[in-house]
């Protein structure tokens, strides 16, 4: 399993788990491997300890990165925001601004765009993109 494939699980899971975070209020070590028990790649659990760097940092930048997401999301609250998107977005912005070492603002607007085609609604690839590409021109 190639480093990109292992890198796209681990964002996916990083969404699952921060949704569920979201919702029911569980640790990200309990959300992550719940997560990643749905992958059925062979593989998958190569991915835990990146999906976990992606939700515990998340977590720990949650204020800062929903304070630059919101200046980019033109009539939208994080709030009101679909949990799906605004999580999407939090992953990527994460990757862009604080991981170590950080995420080409080009590969991490990519990964969320193609995660939000198969997660989100018609409207969030779209969405996911404006707001991310004004956050990379910041």
């Amino acid at each position: 399993m190639s480093e990109k494939t292992i890198r796209r699980i681990a964002r996916e899971a990083a969404l699952q788990s921060l949704f569920q975070i979201d919702f029911n209020s569980c640790e990200a070590v309990a959300a992550v491997e719940a997560a990643l028990a749905e992958h059925e790649e062979p593989g998958a659990d190569r991915a835990q300890a990146y999906a976990l760097q992606l939700v515990e940092g998340v977590l720990t930048h949650e204020q800062e990165i929903d304070a630059r997401l919101s200046k980019y999301a033109i009539d939208w609250t994080i709030e009101r925001m679909p949990a799906t998107d605004r999580n999407i977005l939090r992953v990527a912005a994460f990757e862009m601004l604080f991981a170590e070492p950080a995420v080409a603002a080009g590969i991490a607007i990519n990964e969320a765009v193609e995660i939000a085609k198969e997660y989100g609604t018609e409207e969030s690839p779209r969405f996911v993109n404006g707001v991310l590409g004004k956050l990379a021109q910041e």
